[in-house]
């Protein structure tokens, strides 16, 4: 019987794909419910399911779009599973001893040769580069006719394992300059990306605002109580946590950061639904973590270590990236100092995380030294003003420089004490 395996819907307003990729060749035997290819569509990536075990047949090839609902491949079920071949106990342990004894592709060490310069033991500690081997390989020679063919050790060399600069030398010239030039389709994700970007330029009045957080409290709280953390929660307390729960304390606190424009109306929920920025290969997706005001630092952990293994393994859902409220993205994971976020449309602002870096403060009239992060908040203007913007940031800057008032609904311990 023929099956016909049709391209399903990634969601509402998908009319087509694109085959990313086959994960099977042609005429190959799959197993039911065995992923047989990657579907892109301008939202996500998703994997085409092989709903019978059969021998399968690819209608489309890599790269081609299609039409959601038309027949991607086909299997026929009454082809039969290959035969698995199985090895004798005796042919495996053979197998398996000869392996053993095979440590790297290359020139092999007789014992003679290696007699006439040193010990095989010594001989044995030469590190080989693939590139070496390759070519002692070709040319049959051993390691003792390279070691015999240096004429004489020199200062030169000696020094230079002295440093330990050996290993970094500059690499050769190239003789011959290429001038060639690659190209490559554009993905469907990255297409609808790079609308969306130009897009939130042309239609938002964006502005964006800076200020730095002193990041000490935070790293000595991660320090001091990590493998307790890891111990009990089975996930390690990252930077992340702290900003998302900092950034639901200060969208409380200003509402309108949290809000969005639709049609004549601004609509702005009581819920706090946080997109964090996860770069993949396919490009930038921002997965949601629903409901975060209401999370703690181990639940925020674990949401983010689950939706970034899902984007990245290309197996995050519609669902997962839908909606939203806010965004976080960190450019300091890549050494970025300072940026100015885009917005994601319709949320009407985003919070930009930096790298930290030792740099010297003012503090109670001393010079110190301390871990500093930059932050920006990039907002629509249309709907945040100057003032909710500057103070939701200084808010977050509070935040994490104490962290325990993330305890307390973001009061300041000394106010609630005080009953000010």
């Amino acid at each position: 019987m023929i099956v016909e395996i049709k391209v399903p819907s990634p969601g509402e307003s998908i009319s087509e794909v694109e085959i990313a990729s086959w994960l099977v060749e042609d005429g190959d035997y799959v197993e039911m419910d065995q992923e047989v290819a990657e579907i892109e569509s301008d939202k996500a990536t998703l994997p085409l399911i092989a709903e019978k075990a059969g021998k399968i047949k690819l209608l489309a090839g890599a790269g081609d779009t299609i039409k959601v609902g038309q027949v991607a491949c086909s299997i026929d079920t009454d082809a039969e599973a290959p035969a698995v071949k199985k090895s004798s106990p005796e042919k495996k342990e053979k197998t398996e001893t000869a392996s053993a004894k095979e440590d790297v592709p290359g020139p092999k060490i007789s014992e003679p040769a290696a007699s006439k310069t040193g010990t095989s033991e010594s001989i044995d500690k030469v590190k080989i580069s693939p590139v070496a081997a390759k070519m002692m390989a070709e040319n049959n020679l051993s390691v003792e006719d390279i070691i015999g063919g240096l004429q004489r050790i020199t200062k030169k060399e000696v020094q230079m394992v002295v440093d330990g600069s050996v290993s970094q030398q500059l690499p050769a010239r190239p003789t011959t300059l290429s001038r060639d030039e690659t190209r490559q389709k554009i993905s469907n994700l990255r297409r609808k990306l790079a609308e969306r970007l130009v897009a939130v330029k042309n239609e938002t009045a964006m502005l964006t605002t800076f200020n730095e957080c002193d990041m000490s409290e935070v790293m000595g709280l991660r320090k001091k109580y990590q493998p307790a953390f890891v111990e009990k929660h089975g996930v390690k307390l990252g930077f992340m946590s702290f900003f998302v729960k900092a950034v639901t304390e200060a969208l409380q606190a200003f509402p309108n950061v949290n809000s969005r424009i639709d049609g004549e109306e601004m609509v702005s929920p009581e819920f706090c639904d946080i997109g964090i920025a996860v770069q993949t290969e396919k490009g930038l997706m921002v997965p949601v973590i629903r409901n975060a005001e209401s999370l703690s630092l181990a639940g925020i952990e674990s949401a983010i270590l689950d939706l970034a293994a899902k984007a990245r393994a290309a197996r995050i859902s519609l669902d997962d990236m839908k909606g939203g409220s806010f965004t976080i993205t960190n450019g300091g994971v890549f050494g970025s100092m300072l940026s100015t976020p885009l917005l994601n449309p319709p949320q009407s602002a985003i919070l930009g995380m930096h790298n930290i870096l030792q740099r010297p403060i003012a503090k109670d009239g001393q010079v110190v030294i301390r871990p500093m992060m930059y932050v920006a908040l990039s907002y629509d203007h249309r709907l945040v003003d100057g003032r909710d913007s500057v103070s939701f940031l200084v808010k977050i800057k509070e935040l994490i420089e104490n962290p325990l008032n993330m305890m307390f609904s973001g009061i300041d311990l000394e106010n609630l004490l005080l009953d000010l």
